[in-house]
C-alpha cells in the first residue's frame, strides 16, 4: 500500500482549461489570471489578490513592496522577530531587503510561535513580526494582537502552507497587512507553480502590480497610489518606477486555479475528515505528540514529534515508513539556523529554540490528500502505533 506525501488534485476540467489557453495562443499572464486573482480574493474575503509565479515570490514582493510606500513601512536594518521553524523562503526575501531577522523558538504542540517566548522576544526595536501558519495551522491571532496592540508593528503574514484554515471563521492569511499563499503541486490546491498576495490596502496592491511586472506602469490603473500615468499607450509600454522582477504566472496557471478554486472546499471537506482519525489514532499516543490545532486547520499533513520519555528512535520509525512506501519529510526545515546558509543573514537568535531544535531531531510529518486516505492513516497507526 502506497502512502505518498501529495497526489494530483487534476481531472479533465484542468485539462479542458489548459487546451482552452493553447486555442487562445495568450500564454502569458492575461484574462484568465485576472478571473483567478478576483476568485480569491472574493474567496479569502480580501479586497485585493495579486497571483506569481510561486508562494516564494509572493514573500518577495510582499517583503519589497513595504521598502516602496510613500511613507516606507521598513528600511534596511529594521528588526523583524520570525519562527525558527519554517520553509526558507520565508526568510530570504528579508534577508535580502537587508532586515535583522530575530529567531524565536515555537511550540512542540502547535508547530507556531511559542507565544511567551514571542511576547519576551518583543521590543521598541522590533518593526515586524513574521506569521507563518505551519503545516495548515493558523496562529492565535488574539494572542499576537494583544502583545503588540500598544505597539507600532506590522504583522506580515506567510499561509503558503495554510490555505482555507481559519481563525474564528476569518481565513488565515488575511490577519497581516499582506498575507501569501501557494499554489505549487503538493499544497492545498494546484496550478503547476503559482502563489499569491492578499492585501486590504490599495497603495500595497498597486505597489505589487508594479514589482510583479518589472517595476513598469503598464498594469496599473490610470488612477493609482503610486505615479501620474498618462493616456498614451507607447509611453506607459516601457516606463519603470519602481525596481521590480519578473514574477508573473502563466495564462495556464490562471485557467487551472479556477478550476481548482471550485473545488477547494471540497478538497479542505476530506482534507479535515482524514484528520478527525489522525486525531483519533495519535491524538493521545504514547510516543508521539501530534499538531494540536489552533482554529481550524487546513491540515497540510501530519506531523508527528517523538515523546522525549519514549524509548523509540526517529531512524527507526524512518525505516518503517520507507521499507512500506510511506513517504515523509522533515517538519518543514527543521531549525532553520542550523543551515550554512545562515552565515549570509543578518541576524539574532533569542532564546535556547530548545523546542526547534528538538523537533529538528526528533520530528517528521506525512502526507495528507484532498480525497480518505482512511487506510493509509490506520495501515501507519498498525506499523508504528
Amino acid at each position: 500500500m502506497n502512502y505518498p506525501l501529495a497526489s494530483s488534485t487534476w481531472d479533465e476540467k484542468e485539462l479542458n482549461a489548459i487546451q482552452e489557453v493553447i486555442k487562445s495562443d495568450m500564454f502569458t499572464m492575461s484574462k484568465k489570471v485576472a478571473e483567478f486573482e478576483k476568485d480569491f480574493a472574493k474567496f479569502v474575503g480580501s479586497k485585493y489578490a495579486v497571483m506569481t509565479s510561486s508562494g516564494s515570490t509572493a514573500n518577495l514582493i510582499a517583503t519589497a513592496a513595504l521598502f516602496y510606500t510613500k511613507k516606507p513601512k521598513l528600511k534596511r536594518g529594521d528588526e523583524v522577530i520570525v519562527p525558527a521553524v519554517s520553509w526558507s523562503t520565508t526568510y530570504y526575501p528579508l534577508y535580502q531587503y537587508g532586515l535583522k531577522l530575530k529567531f524565536v523558538d515555537i511550540d512542540l504542540h502547535t508547530l507556531n510561535y511559542d507565544l511567551q517566548a514571542l511576547k519576551s522576544a518583543i521590543t521598541d526595536k522590533t518593526k515586524m513580526i513574521m506569521i507563518v501558519n505551519l503545516l495548515g495551522n493558523p496562529n492565535d491571532f488574539d494572542a499576537i494582537k494583544e502583545m503588540i496592540k500598544d505597539k507600532n508593528i506590522i504583522l506580515l503574514e506567510d499561509n503558503c502552507e495554510s490555505m482555507g484554515a481559519e481563525y474564528k471563521g476569518k481565513q488565515a492569511g488575511t490577519f497581516g497587512i499582506m498575507g501569501t499563499f501557494s499554489t505549487f503541486f503538493s499544497h492545498h490546491m494546484a496550478t503547476m507553480e503559482g502563489g499569491f498576495v492578499v492585501t486590504d490596502d490599495e497603495e500595497l496592491y498597486h505597489i505589487l502590480l508594479c514589482l510583479r511586472a518589472h517595476g513598469w506602469t503598464r498594469n496599473l490603473p490610470k488612477e493609482n497610489k503610486i505615479c501620474n500615468k498618462s493616456d498614451n499607450w507607447f509611453e506607459e509600454s516601457f516606463n519603470f518606477v519602481l525596481p521590480g522582477y519578473n514574477v508573473r504566472p502563466v495564462e495556464m496557471s490562471g485557467a487551472i486555479g479556477i478550476e481548482q478554486l471550485k473545488k477547494l472546499p471540497t478538497f479542505l471537506k476530506h482534507r479535515r475528515e482524514n484528520a478527525k482519525l489522525f486525531k483519533e489514532l495519535f491524538g493521545n499516543h504514547p510516543d508521539f505528540i501530534m499538531q494540536e490545532e489552533i482554529g481550524s486547520s487546513s491540515w497540510f499533513g501530519f506531523s508527528l514529534i517523538i515523546k522525549e520519555n519514549s524509548k523509540i528512535q526517529r531512524k527507526d520509525i524512518i525505516e518503517i515508513l520507507e521499507k512500506n512506501n510511506i513517504e515523509y519529510r522533515p517538519i518543514a526545515t527543521g531549525d532553520f539556523t542550523q543551515n550554512p546558509v545562515i552565515k549570509y543573514f543578518d541576524y539574532e537568535i533569542f532564546g535556547e529554540l530548545k523546542n526547534a531544535k528538538y523537533l529538528d531531531k526528533h520530528g517528521f510529518f506525512v502526507g495528507n490528500h484532498q480525497f480518505s486516505i482512511k487506510e493509509q492513516i490506520e495501515n501507519l497507526h498498525k506499523l508504528i502505533g
